[in-house]
């Protein structure tokens, strides 16, 4: 329903706001890092992590020597076959990390968006509904007087003001995480070197681990919105006994609560994912 009372406008406008980044948020969470903006800035990413592999690559070598002098008491220690077989696996197995080490963290990518598609499918629900404001309270609003729309933009204001505040933190989360995955693979050659000395694999184990947490951020972000849909799945009621910036105070006050829930749960997606992998 078009109007030309500027209270409905602002209204509206804050609400399309809200509708199109969530839109966004979904089609992020549904987006891979080869194809985010068009894959420009993953060719630079794999120009950088090509570059930093030369340098895990020497980091291997130093980090294997490291290990080899605290793990082993003498040089006749290293000597024996059993001993030498473990190191050479070892080392052969931290070279083969470090020059593949891109493929095993798209295939942990594939696994979190594998686990989002189930997600999406078991719940039914697989896009952002929108959010509109019901036509009664339009037409509320529409037969107020000039004074007594004075206090109703005061509500529009702030209500307004918090529903794109909001709307951008959201976004703001969901871009986040995409520039935590790009900065990850860019330099994973160098913490996943560290996997060729025994004293030093803590360091590469834990990369993989907080790297697994920003893939399943994704999923926990959909769940939050899962969640979401079905909290608020009916829109707040709209009081039409009462005056019209009494109205629209309740229905924006609960609508500004249902949406501070949900990126709330958003905001917390980091928190939980770290939880998952005990970090």
């Amino acid at each position: 329903m078009n109007s030309d009372n500027w209270v409905v406008q602002n209204l509206e406008n804050a609400l399309n706001t809200w509708n199109s980044k969530m839109a966004e948020v979904w089609t992020l969470l549904t987006t891979s890092p080869q194809s985010f903006k068009g894959g420009s800035i993953w060719h630079v990413i794999l120009q950088i992590n090509g570059a930093v592999k030369g340098i895990g690559l020497a980091l291997l070598v130093l980090f294997f020597l490291v290990g080899v002098v605290k793990t082993c008491g003498s040089l006749t220690e290293v000597k024996r076959p059993e001993h030498a077989l473990k190191l050479f696996i070892r080392f052969a197995i931290a070279k083969g990390v470090v020059t593949y080490g891109l493929d095993l963290m798209l295939a942990l990518f594939d696994i979190a968006q594998g686990v989002m598609s189930t997600i999406m499918r078991s719940s039914g629900v697989g896009s952002a509904g929108k959010t509109t404001l019901p036509e009664e309270m339009i037409t509320a609003i529409e037969d107020c007087g000039f004074f007594e729309s004075i206090p109703l933009w005061a509500v529009t204001l702030i209500g307004s003001l918090f529903i794109t505040v909001l709307s951008f933190i959201i976004i703001l989360t969901v871009y986040g995480r995409f520039f935590k995955l790009f900065m990850y693979t860019a330099v994973a050659p160098i913490p996943l070197s560290t996997f060729a000395g025994q004293p030093t694999q803590s360091i590469g184990i834990g990369f993989l681990k907080n790297y697994g947490a920003v893939c399943l951020e994704g999923a926990i972000i959909v769940l939050a919105c899962v969640i979401f849909s079905k909290f608020a799945s009916s829109p707040p009621a709209v009081d039409t006994g009462t005056a019209a910036a009494t109205m629209v105070w309740k229905y924006v006050g609960e609508l500004v609560f249902n949406m501070l829930v949900l990126v709330g749960a958003v905001r917390m997606s980091d928190r939980i994912s770290h939880e998952v992998f005990s970090l």
